[in-house]
């Protein structure tokens, strides 16, 4: 623990040195922040999909007969170019009708555990179908989306190949589950700068990075390799109508607690929040320093942090050093 101590203090000092091994494993250790290990993820049968399933549930994702006016798909909210998200404050269903939540990002759900911003959803399978039968999102019985995919000659037979079976509502969302694991985000400056490029994040980011670890305690949620403590909290957010997780695990006092979003492509996932309310991360990180408005369900992590303007800016310099573009490639539906 000794060495683990050490290089935390060369990493904060900004001096990487020749033991960047060591520099690595202390922020895996120590600080509980580092890489994303694809070993880790946990993959149903324990079998990672084929190129071909991955290639199916792509095309399901980009696939409007899902929607109940086949005007929109699961990429119409969860558009790659808009890191996955809308842009939208709150989010839209097919009838144009405004949703109640902001539209969450999808980056690296491979090894997430619970869903949504309720996490009313267990697996990423169980996730990929909610949206679909949602009646204020694509408003489609299940029923009727197997069977307008069973209509289609290339779907057929891609199931067929990969499931040895028909189309079936498990086998759709397996296939996109499948294409969603796939979106992965590991090779960050933060994950170049901890494997030992010291010319990886700029002066600002490190600064940020021990403000995030210190100071600012955004570790205290925002921990593990993806930034996410997989939990609820109530942080005090101006809006406090929405019921949040303790629709789902009632008399728990989770009333207005929502999921910690991982931050991996954060920068790119304007506006933020459950409810959209913060345009950019200065909000975020002005909202965070206040310590939330008080209320009775208001978790007991949030305290004023008494940050400066120019600490505010290290820390989004940080997030911004988590960044990894994706480019995407729209499949040609059949």
């Amino acid at each position: 623990m000794v060495k683990v101590r050490e290089a935390l203090v060369a990493v904060f000092s900004g001096a990487v040195l020749a033991a960047a091994p060591w520099a690595s494993m202390a922020l895996a250790q120590g600080a509980n922040i580092g890489k994303p290990d694809r070993d880790d993820i946990e993959y149903p049968d324990d079998e990672p999909p084929s190129a071909e399933e991955v290639e199916l549930g792509k095309k399901l994702f980009y696939d409007r007969r899902l929607s109940a006016k086949k005007n929109i798909s699961c990429a119409t909210c969860h558009n790659p170019n808009l890191g996955f998200g809308d842009g939208f404050a709150l989010g839209l269903g097919q009838a144009d009708n405004v949703l109640g939540r902001n539209t969450p990002h999808i980056y690296n759900l491979a090894w997430n555990t619970v869903f949504f911003w309720d996490g009313r959803a267990s697996s990423l399978e169980e996730q990929a179908l909610g949206p679909i039968e949602a009646k204020a999102e694509m408003d489609l019985k299940i029923d009727e989306a197997v069977s307008r995919i069973a209509k289609v000659k290339e779907y057929q037979q891609a199931f067929k190949k990969i499931y040895k079976s028909k189309v079936t509502k498990e086998n759709m969302a397996k296939a996109i589950a499948a294409f969603e694991r796939t979106i992965i985000v590991d090779d960050t400056p933060f994950d170049r700068y901890i494997s030992g490029d010291q010319n990886a994040m700029i002066p600002a980011a490190v600064r940020g990075m021990q403000l995030f670890l210190g100071k600012g305690r955004c570790v205290v949620c925002h921990s593990g390799p993806n930034f996410t403590d997989e939990s609820f909290h109530n942080i005090g957010l101006e809006n406090q109508k929405d019921e949040g997780r303790n629709a789902v695990v009632k008399g728990k006092n989770m009333t207005s607690a929502f999921k910690t979003p991982g931050l991996r492509n954060v920068l790119l996932t304007a506006p933020y929040m459950h409810d959209g309310s913060l345009g950019t991360l200065e909000e975020v990180m002005r909202h965070y320093n206040t310590g939330g408005k008080k209320n009775k369900n208001l978790s007991p992590d949030m305290k004023p942090l008494k940050l400066t303007e120019r600490e505010i800016n290290d820390l989004v310099a940080f997030m911004g050093a988590l960044t990894q573009p994706l480019v995407i490639k729209p499949p040609k539906v059949p």
